[in-house]
């Protein structure tokens, strides 16, 4: 007669947990096959949202850009202290994504591009935390009609955009905001001509 231990319940759906919550991330392989499309001036976007929200270790970014590279819509919230899952992290993106801009979801095509901007510790090696990060930004962007965009980690380092290769020191974590004015496009000049041109040119002559 043979006497053995059972594999308790708790034991099960810990094990259980742990598979499904390893599935819910992206190797970088992975990331660089989806065929996520690079962003023009890299540099730019991150330096307008560093200014914009301040973001400090454990915050996230989320933005919206349009075909042009514009920002249309940005939120930025602090990730909770728990274990990295990429589902966690999908409803937590989702949930700021519907607060900012309606969904896409009645195109056939995605127009519009989202870009996560994470600021964490460490270097600007992936790590399963980066993985889970990209799982739930991809699927957050398919439940929201948005073509999934790059993946930025932002260290002490620096910046750098996960599975492209580019990055840069400044910003950084620590990095005071660049002046708003820098971080974008300059206003359009005012058109020559009408009320407009007429008000600016006596403000001039005074």
């Amino acid at each position: 007669m043979t006497f053995g231990f059972a594999p308790s319940s708790a034991a099960s759906l810990s094990t259980s947990a742990s598979a499904a919550s390893a599935s819910r991330m992206l190797e970088p392989a992975e990331w660089a096959a989806a065929g996520i499309p690079l962003l023009r001036n890299p540099r730019e976007v991150v330096s307008g949202l560093h200014a914009r929200h301040r973001p400090g270790p454990s915050t996230a970014v989320v933005a919206v850009l349009d075909p042009d590279e514009r920002l249309r819509a940005s939120a930025s919230f602090t990730r909770r202290p728990s274990p990295a899952d990429g589902w966690q992290f999908r409803n937590a993106l989702l949930s700021q994504l519907r607060r900012v801009i309606p969904h896409d979801l009645r195109r056939r095509t995605p127009v519009r591009t989202a870009v996560l901007l994470y600021c964490r510790d460490g270097d600007a090696r992936w790590t399963e935390e980066d993985g889970a990060w990209m799982w739930g930004l991809r699927d957050a962007c398919t439940l929201h009609g948005l073509r999934c965009g790059a993946y930025i980690t932002l260290t002490r380092d620096g910046w750098q955009v996960l599975g492209e290769g580019r990055g840069g020191r400044r910003p950084h974590a620590d990095s005071a905001p660049e002046p708003f004015a820098t971080a974008e496009a300059p206003p359009p000049l005012p058109r020559t001509g009408g009320v407009a041109s007429e008000i600016l040119r006596r403000a001039a002559a005074r």
